[in-house]
């Protein structure tokens, strides 16, 4: 009777235990991110994930373009913020985002670590500078990176891109405003410049000088080729190659990254609150918990980068950095061309990109 019993009470016990597990897993609430390819470290959403007992959904993209043309093809139906509460939109991109009513307004009441965030940017952050839409979250500037075992001699300068003898080896990032951003700085133009006549100088100088020598213009697979000796010099974001080279250590030290002598476009990355996204109380949370000190310090530690927003950070920060928050007074913030933006586009698409 006893083993009876046993045998059909236990898996009715199994069962209800089971179900227990499937519905406090079902019940988690879901924060959904859509953020650029190596960008917040895994430790870190674990970590969120863990105190809060929630779930983060992650998307990645590559650009500003791509970011902006999914959320604009969401838009149409008003459901953008069905599908994202958290995106990290660059410094030219917040204010466009911002007229197309896209975000929800942030509340800085929510947020215990504002205080944390570096008044000198948002000084510089001046389409924003109250934090009403958007909270920084980095602020950096893409440079280059060359190999040094298989190019031991090189300027410091934009025209790396230039030399002939590299021709094959080099890659420079699919993001127009980047790869303009270093023409213009080149010819002492402004990387925000609204002359047709400036972009049109910056285009010959991209057509004629450095695309003949790149295999292409690539944001997506160049760390991978710079980490497999595929490529010797490549424009990138320094956390991208990073994140591919940090468990070699002969290619660690041989590695150099370095901000163009003529200078290069910098940006501020913030967090921003989709229109009618379903977790704003949680999407605050995960804003807050960013800026930690010892959270931000993660950040920046695991991609080599310095803590250039959140200041008690940089006294908890640890690990290497390819560059100093001061290497970036030689760089130029990339804001919104407005109307202008149109020429860039031409030349980019139209020109530029024609044959690649």
């Amino acid at each position: 009777m006893i083993n009876n019993i046993r045998k059909i009470v236990l898996p009715v016990v199994l069962a209800v235990l089971c179900i227990a597990m499937f519905s406090s897993c079902a019940r988690k609430e879901r924060l959904y991110i859509y953020n650029w390819t190596y960008y917040t470290p895994p430790s870190v959403i674990e970590q969120f994930e863990a105190e809060y007992n929630v779930r983060v959904v992650y998307d990645e993209f590559v650009s500003n373009e791509d970011m902006f043309a999914k959320i604009m093809a969401t838009s149409k139906g008003r459901l953008f913020g069905r599908q994202y509460d958290i995106v990290f939109p660059s410094k030219d991109f917040v204010p466009v985002m911002i007229n197309h009513d896209l975000l929800e307004r942030i509340d800085s009441s929510k947020l215990s670590n504002i205080g944390n965030i570096d008044p000198y940017l948002l000084e510089r952050a001046g389409y924003d500078p109250n934090m009403e839409y958007s909270v920084p979250y980095y602020y950096g500037a893409a440079g280059i990176m060359v190999n040094t075992a298989r190019v031991p001699e090189f300027e410091r300068s934009w025209n790396i891109f230039a030399r002939e003898d590299l021709s094959g080896r080099m890659t420079m990032l699919d993001d127009l405003r980047e790869v303009f951003g270093g023409a213009l700085l080149t010819l002492g133009y402004s990387v925000n410049t609204v002359d047709p006549a400036e972009v049109e100088d910056a285009t010959n100088l991209i057509i004629n000088s450095w695309r003949p020598n790149l295999v292409r213009f690539d944001a997506e697979a160049f760390a991978k080729g710079y980490a497999n000796g595929e490529f010797w010099v490549v424009h990138a974001h320094p956390e991208s190659v990073y994140e591919e080279i940090v468990d070699n250590e002969q290619l660690m030290n041989d590695t150099v990254f370095f901000i163009p002598q003529e200078g290069g476009p910098s940006y501020i990355d913030s967090m921003v609150l989709l229109k009618g996204a379903r977790n704003i109380e949680l999407a605050h949370k995960f804003i807050d918990f960013i800026h930690r000190p010892e959270i931000y310090a993660e950040f920046v530690d695991t991609f080599g980068l310095p803590a250039t927003v959140n200041i008690p950070a940089r006294e908890k920060k640890k690990g290497h950095a390819w560059y100093s928050a001061e290497d970036l007074y030689n760089t130029e913030l990339v804001t919104d061309v407005g109307e202008s933006i149109v020429h860039y586009n031409n030349a980019w698409f139209n020109s530029i990109m024609v044959g690649r």
